[in-house]
């Protein structure tokens, strides 16, 4: 059984206990749920802006523990103010260390582009989302079916936000569709974890163009990005490299600086 698996096999267990507790109903009821969401894909394209979607990230299931002290709060609000076109915040706790409660203090500190990221199989999580304050979805093609994700992206767009579809491979673009607004390919291997930034380059001329493209994972220097730039990738979500400085914000400003 891969890391993804059990990753999976994880989250079907927990969502069997949460549904039971807390409702549809609910969830529309909370005080988010109504509230107009930020464009992530325009911020993205905002030329004033980097073009990084910076991530909040505690830990991961190959590096254990990157950084288990930071203020979600001073860490996304500062990226953002130091030029982030947007954040992601992890929500998976069993092998990310992550919580609802840390994207929902992230969206009450300011208001900037906020992606969920997270392993989101059904409906439920998909509502649940727009509940705790997000803009956008992450929909991962490796564990969704063509269908499923044709169902989840157009819920997510009749709740207003937005979504991006990860692929890994070549393969995976036939479960594009066009309510995918951003398309993230994943230079880390969900298998082995494994990364490698050639696989952005391979798919780059590949990737519908309704969609707006992203690399993710393995952006280790301001270098790539000028790489990626080419090929025409509007953004790079970027986490582990920030996250495990002593001060993630000062981190991301010093390689904003090593862009221009």
């Amino acid at each position: 059984m891969t890391i993804l698996d059990k990753i999976i096999e994880n989250k079907k267990k927990e969502l069997e206990k949460i549904t039971g507790a807390i409702t549809i109903r609910d969830l529309e009821n909370s005080r988010f749920f109504k509230r107009e969401v930020i464009s992530l894909s325009e911020s993205l394209c905002d030329k004033s802006k980097t073009g990084i979607i910076a991530e909040f990230k505690r830990k991961s299931p190959s590096g254990g523990i990157i950084n288990s002290s930071s203020s979600v709060e001073y860490v996304t609000s500062g990226f953002f103010r130091e030029g982030a076109s947007g954040v992601s915040v992890l929500t998976d706790n069993q092998f990310f260390g992550g919580s609802n409660l840390d994207l929902l203090n992230a969206r009450n500190k300011s208001a900037f582009p906020i992606l969920r990221k997270d392993f989101i199989i059904n409906e439920y999580q998909v509502v649940e989302s727009k509940s705790i304050g997000a803009d956008a979805i992450l929909l991962i093609a490796a564990v969704l079916e063509k269908k499923e994700i044709m169902n989840l992206a157009r819920l997510a767009r009749s709740l207003g936000m937005e979504v991006l579809l990860e692929i890994h491979n070549p393969d995976e673009l036939d479960k594009v569709n066009q309510d995918i607004n951003i398309l993230g390919v994943n230079n880390r291997n969900l298998k082995t974890f494994e990364v490698n930034t050639d696989i952005s380059e391979k798919i780059a001329d590949k990737i519908p163009s309704f969609c707006l493209k992203i690399s993710e994972s393995g952006i280790s220097s301001a270098g790539i990005i000028k790489k990626l730039r080419v090929l025409g990738y509007a953004g790079f979500l970027i986490g582990e490299k920030f996250m495990s400085a002593q001060n993630p914000v000062r981190a991301f400003s010093e390689f904003v600086k090593n862009m221009i």
